[in-house]
């Protein structure tokens, strides 16, 4: 779940470091990306992400220690940001915008949401990193739902949770499951079908 929001995040800050320290660091985590977009998680070396990035190899040892740290880092910058889902003014335009940026980047070539989804299934510290990741966007987006309860589209004590699950799950189903050509209209069909769903109440929480 990869931004104008009627509630801004209100979480502390965190610590970027500065300088040389975090000029390597974006570059360490540029190559990252580029070497697993473009050579996949079996090649991921630190050597090579070293030599992609001119940084010298034993910065890289010493900092990222293996492959799994460098997942776990390049997931954590990822999950370092401000982003927030769109407002559009509706429920179905918000599960939209935010299945359209998940096409996006599910479609795009090379693709870096695709290779760390693989990656997760191969290391234990991009599954954890991904899930923190994951945890963290839908907790952001839970403002979607409750826009859409203020605004009397949706009934009190639908489950936010529940609600974006349903409407995200059929990208990543046919996207990287079923692995069917990608349609430029799934994104809106299954924001609708959701959207559906949960104006009926098929999300509310049981009293």
């Amino acid at each position: 779940m990869t931004q104008p929001a009627e509630q801004a995040d209100s979480r502390p800050p965190r610590r970027r470091p500065g300088g040389r320290t975090g000029r390597n660091r974006a570059l360490v985590l540029d190559a990252v990306r580029a070497e697993l977009a473009e050579r996949g998680y079996d090649a991921l070396t630190l050597d090579a992400v070293a030599a992609r990035a001119g940084v010298h190899r034993a910065t890289v040892y010493r900092r990222w220690r293996d492959v799994g740290g460098l997942l776990a880092d390049l997931l954590a910058a990822t999950g370092d940001d401000d982003w927030q889902p769109e407002d559009t003014g509706s429920l179905e335009g918000d599960l939209t915008a935010l299945n359209r940026e998940n096409f996006a980047a599910l479609t795009a070539r090379p693709s870096i949401a695709a290779a760390l989804l693989a990656a997760s299934f191969r290391s234990e510290e991009a599954a954890r990193g991904l899930h923190r990741l994951w945890a963290d966007r839908y907790t952001r987006c839970e403002v979607i739902v409750e826009r859409a309860v203020r605004r009397g589209e949706l009934p009190p004590g639908t489950d936010a949770r529940r609600l974006l699950v349903a409407a995200t799950a059929p990208l990543y189903h046919e996207l990287m499951l079923l692995r069917t050509p990608p349609d430029p209209g799934l994104p809106d069909q299954a924001a609708r079908a959701a959207a559906l769903a949960a104006r009926a109440g098929a999300f509310t929480r049981p009293s």
